[in-house]
């Protein structure tokens, strides 16, 4: 069921040029000072055929593909803040698709294919980076544990090949591979279709896209109420006013408790910190993205050289974005021991997002009770790499409210019915 963009010339409603070599060129010649704003700062209007909630990532996927594959124009993107400024804007950026369940893989791997034309569709560079995504093993355990994973990713057809110590070593030369520290590298199973994007550079691409479609996108706009009549919903109040629609999408990650209380529903949430920090800017070192899932400790560079590092989930709800000294002083710890050339560098900043898990770590993808109310949600740290995926079987969920053969097993349905896709607890590292 996959989305076939054209990739030649796309008709822009709005009269925008396409970026090219050729634009650049030509406005190198005003010192760049002519380019046209990326995106409108519409008022709302008193009426919409959809509203989306939440401007990151997701909403603004999803609202893109309702207008690109749907033709529905006349839809709203809410932002009570700026554009990315949630958790799109606050995760360590890493893509990948090699997960242990087939529904898991479906989605994630659907997600992968959108990933790798991105910037073609959307006429922005996402700065889409296939460096590889290679997952360590410390333990015997873990070493059959991956030879089980590994069978199960290949039968869905993903990419994933398992290195040794040794080839572990000449692929990433400055990792420790020495047997007796603490978590010592038995292995590891690669995925080297996976990597990195620029954040908010996806955010930016996706807004851009979709207000060529004539898509509203308001910022500064928070959604205080979500108002319904009898089982339907009718609309949603904002600090900018009421603002009526028969079609709601909530994509408000970490929020998304708070946002289905408005309309008188509970959903099986947790929302924690997930901490992340970067390094002060060092020279080229690290080509690809390292995942421990024993310390939960991932890290990758970027390209301006600073060294990412994530953790786990902190193990405490909270709305704040911001953690606690125990979990990046356990990241650090074993980041040190497996790159010490990592010892004697300093942290330059530090923060933390908000993470929506479900009781089986997957995510949300469904109607509701409320007639016209639609939640996608639940991806706890799982969801930037997502992002094209679930905007796409959101949008079509939301067009034909009815979930395609992707999103179906993640309906609300399934803590009723057992059929749970059950994934780790903090992020959706299959076990």
């Amino acid at each position: 069921m996959g989305y076939k963009p054209d990739r030649g010339a796309r008709g822009l409603p709005g009269g925008k040029p396409k970026y090219s070599i050729f634009s650049l060129a030509r406005n190198a010649g005003s010192y760049h000072q002519d380019w046209q704003r990326a995106w409108r700062a519409p008022e709302p209007k008193a009426e919409y055929d959809a509203v989306i909630i939440g401007g990151g990532g997701h909403g603004l996927a999803t609202a893109y593909y309702m207008a690109a594959v749907h033709g529905m124009t006349n839809i709203a993107v809410l932002e009570k803040g700026w554009l990315g400024g949630g958790n799109t804007g606050r995760n360590t950026t890493i893509i990948r698709s090699n997960y242990l369940w087939d529904e898991s893989a479906a989605i994630y791997e659907h997600a992968l294919k959108l990933w790798e034309g991105l910037a073609q569709d959307l006429n922005f560079n996402i700065m889409f980076s296939q460096r590889g995504v290679l997952t360590i093993a410390h333990s015997e355990h873990e070493l059959r544990e991956m030879s089980r994973r590994v069978h199960a990713i290949k039968l869905n057809g993903i990419d994933s090949d398992v290195l040794g110590p040794e080839e572990i070593k000449a692929f990433v030369p400055i990792i420790n591979i020495d047997q007796s520290i603490r978590y010592p590298v038995m292995g590891g199973f690669l995925q080297k279709r996976g990597g990195t994007a620029r954040h908010d550079a996806v955010a930016w691409g996706y807004a851009r896209a979709a207000d060529d479609l004539g898509v509203d996108i308001i910022q500064n706009c928070e959604v205080t109420g979500l108002r319904r009549n009898g089982d339907s919903i009718e609309g949603v109040e904002t600090t900018r006013g009421f603002i009526k629609t028969p079609k709601v999408g909530c994509v408000v990650a970490g929020h998304c408790s708070v946002m289905a209380a408005m309309a008188g529903i509970r959903l099986p949430i947790a929302s924690r910190p997930l901490q992340a920090l970067v390094s002060e800017p060092i020279k080229p070192v690290l080509d690809t993205v390292i995942m421990s899932n024993a310390v939960h400790m991932y890290i990758s560079q970027s390209d301006k050289g600073e060294m990412v590092l994530g953790a786990g989930v902190d193990k405490y709800n909270s709305y704040a974005q911001r953690g606690s000294f125990p979990t990046p002083e356990h990241m650090i710890a074993a980041g040190v021991e497996l790159f010490p050339i990592l010892s004697r560098l300093r942290m330059l900043r530090h923060w933390g997002g908000i993470v929506d898990t479900c009781p089986d770590a997957s995510p949300i993808i469904s109607r509701t009770d409320v007639k016209g109310l639609y939640f996608n949600c639940g991806w706890g740290t799982g969801g930037f790499k997502a992002t094209p995926g679930s905007g796409h079987v959101f949008a079509d969920l939301i067009a034909h409210d009815r979930p395609n053969k992707i999103a179906a097993p993640y309906s609300l349905d399934r803590f009723q019915t057992g059929l749970l896709i059950d994934e780790h607890g903090a992020a959706g590292v299959a076990h």
